[in-house]
């Protein structure tokens, strides 16, 4: 296995960091920890494939952990790797007319991301960093296109991981246009809970750091209107606000909350 410092292939020259790169030769299984192993083969995706295609798929795969705030990939970029998530996050945004950074969503541990642009062949068309200390599992683009012509069943699982992430897509915009912020904001802290929820008790505490104007950004809201939708889940002990994250106090009084 070699360390060294690198620099993040899809970034802009301009837009590159150094970033501490821990990589294993593509010839030998990745390594991860026991947990970002189980993050990986729990997947509701990659626990679907076939033993040889998951035995595939790693043995082509280098692991890359990177620091918060390093740049992955950027808008217009030319497509070079297929990423599953291991540990942490990974944000995908946008830049508003305003110039404003806008957040659309977190990749989280177990997604797989990437494979649009390494299929049709154009530009990334999101912004992609690292969101908290990330582990990744990566696979460059010969070797994406080498697994393709070596396991017909690789085709069918990414269509279906797109006609899932297709319908995940209806179902935000009729979200946004039909239910109430109060309700959409319940609903995505379930998930968050879902996907980096850490039991302390009988709270769960989310381990993903977002500030509210993260969480606005998720929802298509001002933060304004998000803090005071959280002062009324704390009112009614669905939540704590802490600083930088959320505690979930009573799933049951977030799921009727979510319900509304």
């Amino acid at each position: 296995m070699q360390v060294y410092a690198g620099q993040c292939a899809d970034a802009p020259m301009d837009n590159q960091r150094l970033v501490l790169v821990i990589q294993q030769s593509t010839m030998s299984p990745a390594v991860l920890t026991p947990d970002e192993m189980n993050s990986i083969e729990s997947g509701a995706w990659f626990s679907k494939l076939s033993p040889a295609l998951r035995s595939a798929i790693l043995s082509h795969a280098t692991v890359r952990r990177l620091a918060d705030g390093a740049a992955l990939a950027a808008r217009g970029s030319p497509a070079q790797e297929w990423c599953g998530v291991a540990h942490g996050a990974v944000r995908i945004s946008s830049v508003s007319l305003s110039g404003k950074q806008v957040t659309l969503t977190y990749a989280e541990p177990g997604t797989w991301f990437g494979d649009i642009a390494l299929f049709d062949g154009l530009p990334r068309t999101h912004d992609a960093d690292i969101h908290g200390a990330t582990t990744l599992l990566v696979v460059r683009k010969p070797d994406f296109k080498l697994l393709l012509l070596e396991h017909v069943e690789l085709y069918d699982a990414l269509l279906r991981l797109n006609c899932r992430r297709l319908r995940l897509m209806f179902d935000q915009i009729e979200d946004l246009n039909t239910r109430p912020l109060q309700a959409r904001l319940a609903k995505q802290i379930l998930l968050l809970a879902k996907s980096y929820g850490q039991a302390k008790g009988d709270e769960l505490h989310i381990g993903l750091a977002l500030a509210q104007e993260d969480l606005a950004q998720l929802l298509g809201a001002s933060r304004q209107r998000v803090n005071q939708e959280l002062k009324g889940f704390e009112r009614d002990g669905a939540v704590r606000v802490e600083p930088t994250r959320l505690v979930v106090l009573s799933r049951d009084k977030l799921l009727a909350l979510a319900e509304k």
